[in-house]
């Protein structure tokens, strides 16, 4: 029993530590990241409780619930706050809908199971044929800087995108010279979390590249933010 305690107190301290938020903020009623995170986290720590325990199995199980449900729902919680926090920098709002919102919008943000994701449209990021940052695009970039100083453990992954004129190799030195220009603005405005950056050519379209207005919305930057490695995704596959 002196092992099961020991076991689930060491959860919970894991659990404080990846939901990244103060204790003393109300848990959000409607947050998704939070319920599924709680879900998940509950399955795991039924399975620790269970396991460390031979001779209280269920008593084990039942408290090692309690506290994953603890643990998955402080980092559900904390990808929900961060995503509202990034829209609030940004002067925008988290959109269920990228492909829709993305029309309309030179900034996306979007919550998904396992990251934040920010959508720059090319035409407010960069000049034509250009890898250099507008001044626009370093004003924004600046106001994630300052999200981002509220989560150091948060891994930052910078893609960048083409439409499909011109042959691929060449899109691919374009998008690749783009995304470590953001990468390297954000080092140098003092992000000192984990960066990578990666160029995607014109793979992974959001839409066909069929008229101009489909291309504007395929020629884009994004950049990814991750609670850890193991919830880092090919951001270029099609």
């Amino acid at each position: 029993m002196r092992r099961l305690k020991r076991s689930l107190i060491a959860l919970s301290v894991a659990g404080l530590l990846l939901g990244g938020c103060s204790t003393k903020e109300p848990m959000p009623n409607n947050g998704e990241k939070t319920k599924s995170g709680a879900i998940i986290g509950a399955l795991a720590g039924a399975a620790l409780g269970a396991a460390v325990s031979r001779h209280h199995r269920g008593q084990g199980a039942l408290i090692g619930a309690a506290v994953g449900a603890a643990a998955g729902g402080a980092l559900g919680y904390s990808l929900d706050k961060q995503a509202q926090e990034v829209a609030d920098a940004m002067q925008t709002k988290v959109s269920a809908n990228e492909k829709e919102a993305i029309k309309y919008q030179d900034i996306v943000v979007t919550k998904h199971d396992n990251y934040v994701k920010i959508t720059f449209k090319s035409r407010m990021m960069f000049a034509t044929n250009s890898a250099t940052p507008t001044p626009e695009a370093k004003e924004k970039i600046a106001k994630l800087v300052d999200v981002l100083k509220n989560y150091p453990q948060t891994i930052v992954q910078v893609a960048g995108f083409t439409d499909s004129r011109g042959s691929y190799d060449y899109n691919l030195k374009l998008s690749q010279r783009r995304a470590f220009s953001v990468a390297e603005l954000l080092k140098h405005l003092g992000v000192r979390n984990k960066i990578f950056a990666r160029g995607c050519s014109f793979n992974k379209p959001l839409v066909p590249n069929d008229t101009p207005e489909h291309m504007a919305m395929n020629r884009r930057v994004e950049i990814y933010l991750y609670p850890n490695e193991d919830a880092v995704i090919d951001v270029c596959r099609r």
